[in-house]
């Protein structure tokens, strides 16, 4: 297995320990878990190790399509892998925001079914030896999600500190860019889907 594989494979790994870290009932163990205080917003030291981990599971996403294309290492696991890596990332993130309340169910749902549907478009283009590529908004879509998940990890700080939803705000903006960029794939590919309607 070549590095960029095994990088997506680390990646995949993150995910089921940033679950645990995120979720572990500490009160019921009587652990105290530490925060960090700024002003009058509290940062539990949990959502900091979250936060590490979460942005070296983002490196190696770089990292492995980076090192695939320089030195000629893409393979068909590769393209298999690595998408799952980054969905199972995102899409846990953001389904962790919900179940403790820091995110509202509904956008977190909807870019959950949006990457569903896309998965099916692409699956369908594959089938038919179509390879899709990722478009600007799907870039743009990614990044989105990134910061976003970033600023609801760090309690809407700095932003919080001016009373200013910048977390909420991201969350929703990412869910509008996923839409339009899940529009955008159909559109795409809307003759390969519908010829045998």
């Amino acid at each position: 297995m070549n590095l960029p594989n095994r990088l997506s494979l680390v990646r995949i790994c993150i995910v089921p320990l940033i679950a645990c870290i995120y979720l572990f009932p500490y009160a019921q163990f009587g652990i105290e878990v530490m925060e960090l205080d700024f002003d009058f917003v509290s940062l539990k030291i949990t959502n900091v190790i979250v936060l590490v981990l979460f942005a070296a599971a983002s490196i190696t996403d770089f990292l492995d399509g980076y090192i695939a294309r320089k030195h000629q290492l893409v393979t068909s696991f590769g393209k298999f892998i690595d998408p799952i890596a980054d969905k199972l990332l995102v899409n846990t993130m953001f389904l962790l925001f919900a179940a403790n309340g820091t995110a509202p169910i509904v956008p977190v749902l909807i870019m959950i079914w949006r990457d569903t549907v896309v998965d099916g478009l692409r699956m369908t283009a594959s089938s038919k030896g179509i390879v899709v590529a990722a478009g600007f908004m799907g870039k743009v879509k990614t990044v989105a999600q990134m910061i976003t998940i970033i600023v609801l990890l760090l309690n809407n700080l700095p932003f919080e500190l001016l009373r200013f939803p910048m977390g909420e705000l991201l969350l929703w903006f990412s869910m509008c860019v996923s839409v339009i960029s899940g529009i955008a794939y159909f559109m795409q590919l809307k003759d390969v889907i519908m010829e045998t309607m």
